[in-house]
């Protein structure tokens, strides 16, 4: 490896240790049931919060309550992961990194 792409790696890793660290601060918030749960997520796949209206939690309803829970999860994990994606994309070109752009 010669010494200008030996810099250019050194490059793409500083970026990509400053974008990681972005993501981090980055949110998402995702809801479910009109609002009754909302999630809360960084662009790093980190759940934040999870809050749930009081008037969701009804006895015998708890399996209502954990679809909910579920599907906002899942949508703000999705979010995160596009917001990851796009915002690595650009400073990889779209070339996948093991452990930075999976």
């Amino acid at each position: 490896m010669d010494l200008n792409m030996m810099k250019q790696a050194m490059q793409l890793k500083s970026s990509l240790e400053k974008a990681q660290k972005e993501l981090e601060k980055m949110k998402v918030e995702a809801e479910a049931g009109n609002g009754a749960v909302k999630v809360t997520a960084n662009g790093k796949q980190r759940i934040l919060s999870i809050k749930i209206a009081p008037e969701a939690v009804e006895t015998g309803k708890a399996a209502n309550l954990e679809k909910l829970v579920f599907k906002a999860v899942t949508d703000a994990m999705e979010k995160s992961r596009k917001l990851a994606d796009e915002k690595l994309k650009a400073l990889t070109g779209g070339m996948k990194i093991p452990g930075l752009t999976d």
